[in-house]
């Protein structure tokens, strides 16, 4: 069974209709890529994947006890947030929030659990910092540990690696590859960077006047493709 499914989907905001007549699932263990030009819809895609929009039509499921608490979300950021007044373990612990209800406390094993995320991100000795202090890469680990407080089966990336030098991009990905290879969490992530897709993505969802979905082999093989590795079409 699939973990999420989307079938007939329509999506988009205020009456306006962007994506029409979407159906996709994504499987335990997908790595999956949604590339499309600006204004495409991929953000509000995913939005309508985590609850955060109603879809316009059509309807998405979740399967194999996943749940939209059990998802973790990883979002473009912005100006501000990239200036929130709050420490590092702070902003990793508000991970587990979906999941705390009434309760106004962090467990132990919440704390734990947290700890280990920010070792895993290489940034366990940053707990105690400002996140305002630091640089873009170390704000995107410290988000990425935030969202593995919050799953440990699926995570949705918008944009990872947007305003992130070259180095930096390359690390972040082979860190998001090492999460979906070795400890089997699924991933939907947004991209800019066909390249980058089409080397670490199982699966390719491009969004535009034609919409694919498929394996990296069928979309190398699709019109879609073939244009844009062809640099032929549109950057995606």
């Amino acid at each position: 069974m699939s973990q999420l499914i989307c079938h007939n989907l329509s999506v988009g905001y205020e009456g306006k209709k962007i994506i029409s007549d979407l159906s996709f699932h994504v499987d335990a263990g997908d790595y999956l890529c949604i590339v499309g030009k600006n204004g495409s819809g991929k953000t509000t895609l995913m939005k309508t994947l985590l609850g955060l929009h109603k879809p316009m039509k059509g309807e998405v499921r979740a399967g194999e006890g996943l749940t939209l608490n059990t998802i973790g979300y990883l979002p473009q950021q912005t100006l501000v947030q990239r200036d929130f007044p709050a420490s590092v373990r702070e902003i990793v612990l508000s991970g587990f929030q979906g999941r705390c209800g009434l309760r106004p406390f962090y467990t132990k094993e919440e704390k734990k659990t947290a700890a280990q995320n920010l070792q895993r991100m290489g940034i366990r000795h940053l707990e105690k910092r400002c996140y305002r202090e630091l640089s873009g890469g170390q704000q995107q680990r410290v988000l990425l540990a935030r969202a593995l407080c919050a799953t440990q089966r699926m995570l949705l990336l918008d944009e990872p690696v947007s305003g992130l030098d070259p180095k930096v991009t390359a690390d972040m990905y082979e860190l998001i590859e090492r999460l979906n290879r070795e400890d089997g969490i699924t991933v939907i992530m947004i991209s800019h960077d066909i390249e980058a897709a089409l080397k670490y993505a199982t699966h390719i969802l491009h969004i535009g006047d034609t919409l694919f979905f498929g394996t990296r082999r069928q979309f190398l093989d699709s019109k879609s493709g073939r244009l844009l590795v062809g640099g032929k079409g549109a950057a995606v």
